[in-house]
C-alpha cells in the first residue's frame, strides 16, 4: 500500500465496495458529488466528503435526490465531471431529470446500490430490482448505459468506466451495484490516473459563431461546449434543434432528434458492451447472472464442470444496451438457459426475446439473501440431465 501524492491513493487495499466507488470516481476526474443519504449507499457520499476537498473537488449534501442531480446536470454544463449515488427510492425520484440529461445529453454518473423494494422495503438487504428501472424509468424513447459491477475491484474499475462511457457518448451512465457488493470489504488495487485510460468530453473544433451545441458529428455525437467558454449555448429539455432552441411542434425535428440520441449508443453497443464467459466454447446449457448472483454462479458452474456436465456461464457487465445479438448467436449452440437474478424476473425477459425460442429457466431469489452455490448447482444438474 502506498500513496505516491497526497491526492491519489495508489496500491493494494482492503476496502468496501462503495469506498471503491469513490476512489474510482475520483480517479476517472469527478469533481462534484451532489446526493442524499441513502442507506445502502451513504458510505459512497461520507468518502467522497472526506476525499474530495483533498483533489479541489466539492461534495454537496442536498436537500433531496431531486435537487442532486439537477445540481449535477448543471456542474456537467459548467464543465465538471459530476457523480450521485442513491438506493431504489432516491434513484425513483431521479427519474425525470434523468430524462433530462438524456435529452440535454449531459454527461453524468448515478450509482444505484440496489436494495429490497418497492418503496421502503429493505433498506439493509441486497436486491437486483432496479434493472427495468434504469432502461425504462423515465419516460419517452431513450437509450441508457448501465454497468453490473460483482467486486469491490469493479466497483473501481466501472466506476471509471461509467464516467469514460458518460464523456465518450454524452449520455447518463448507471452504475447498477447492490447492497452486498457495496458493503462488502475485499482487496482492491488502487490505480493513478496516469496508469488508466481517462475519456474527456470531445471539445468543439469550429469558432463560437460556427458552432451549433447539438449538431452532431459521423459518431452522432455533438461536440460540447460548457459555460464559460465563450461559446453561445441554449439547454432545454423540450425538443430542439441543432441550436438548442425549442421546435416541439414539428415532427420531423423531434424524429430525427430521437432517432439521433438512440442510434449514438445503438449502433455503437458492441463497442459498449462487456460479458464475461466462462466454458462457454462447447456449453449445452448456459448460465447467465450479473453482479453478486454471479458470484455464486461462478462457484456452481465450475463445481458443476468437474461432474461432467456441459454448462457455461455468461457474466452480464454490461445491462443496457443489452447484448440481444449475443444471445441470437449463442441460441444457436446451446440447448437451454438458465437465469438467476435477485428480483421475480427483470433481464430474463430480454434472455427470452433473444434466444429464438430456446427454453429458459428462471430462479429468482428475494429477500435479501443472495443466491448459495448449492442452490445453483441442484438446478444445473436438474437442467443438464433433461437438457
Amino acid at each position: 500500500m502506498s500513496r505516491i501524492n497526497p491526492k491519489f491513493l495508489k496500491g493494494t487495499f482492503f476496502m468496501q465496495g462503495d469506498e471503491a466507488c469513490a476512489e474510482g470516481a475520483i480517479v476517472a476526474g469527478c469533481r462534484l458529488f451532489a446526493g442524499y443519504p441513502i442507506t445502502p449507499s451513504s458510505e459512497i457520499a461520507e468518502r467522497m466528503a472526506r476525499r474530495l476537498p483533498e483533489v479541489g473537488g466539492l461534495f454537496i449534501q442536498m436537500e433531496d435526490e431531486l435537487a442532486s442531480i439537477a445540481l449535477m446536470i448543471g456542474a456537467s454544463y459548467a464543465g465538471v465531471k459530476a457523480m450521485t449515488a442513491t438506493s431504489g427510492p432516491g434513484f425513483s425520484l431521479m427519474q425525470e431529470n434523468i430524462g433530462l440529461a438524456v435529452m440535454t445529453e449531459t454527461p453524468i454518473v448515478i450509482v444505484n446500490v440496489m436494495r429490497g423494494g418497492p418503496s421502503t422495503g429493505q433498506p439493509t438487504r441486497a436486491s437486483q430490482g432496479d434493472v427495468m428501472q434504469a432502461k425504462w424509468g423515465t419516460h419517452g424513447d431513450h437509450e441508457i448505459i448501465a454497468l453490473a459491477p460483482y467486486s469491490v475491484q469493479e466497483m473501481f474499475d466501472l466506476t471509471i468506466e461509467a464516467f469514460n462511457l458518460a464523456e465518450r457518448y454524452r449520455v447518463p451512465v448507471i452504475v447498477l451495484s447492490d447492497e452486498i457488493i457495496g458493503h462488502m470489504r475485499e482487496k482492491v488495487v488502487l490505480k493513478h490516473p496516469s496508469e488508466v485510460e481517462i475519456v474527456n468530453r470531445k471539445k468543439p473544433r469550429l469558432p463560437p459563431d460556427k458552432y451549433n451545441p447539438f449538431e452532431a458529428d459521423d459518431d452522432l455525437v455533438p461536440p460540447m461546449a460548457c459555460f464559460g467558454e465563450g461559446y453561445r449555448i441554449h439547454v432545454t429539455g423540450l425538443t430542439h434543434t441543432v441550436k438548442g432552441y425549442p421546435k416541439s411542434t414539428d415532427p420531423l425535428v423531434h424524429t430525427e432528434l430521437i432517432k439521433r440520441l438512440c442510434d449514438k449508443i445503438r449502433l455503437n453497443a458492441d463497442k459498449i458492451i462487456r460479458i464475461n464467459e466462462y466454458y462457454v466454447s462447447d456449453a449445452e446449457v448456459i448460465l447467465v447472472a450479473y453482479g453478486i448472483a454471479a458470484r455464486s454462479a461462478i462457484k456452481a458452474v465450475k463445481e458443476a464442470r468437474s461432474e461432467g456436465y456441459k454448462v457455461g456461464l455468461v457474466r452480464l457487465i454490461t445491462l443496457w444496451p443489452f447484448p440481444d445479438k449475443y444471445f441470437a448467436q449463442l441460441s444457436t449452440q446451446v440447448k437451454k438457459f438458465i437465469v438467476a437474478e435477485m428480483n421475480y424476473g427483470q433481464i430474463v425477459g430480454e434472455v427470452k426475446k433473444h434466444v429464438g425460442g430456446k427454453p429458459v429457466i428462471f430462479v429468482p431469489k428475494l429477500g435479501g439473501d443472495p443466491h448459495f452455490p448449492d442452490e445453483l448447482l441442484d438446478i444445473i444438474r436438474e437442467v443438464c440431465r433433461n437438457a
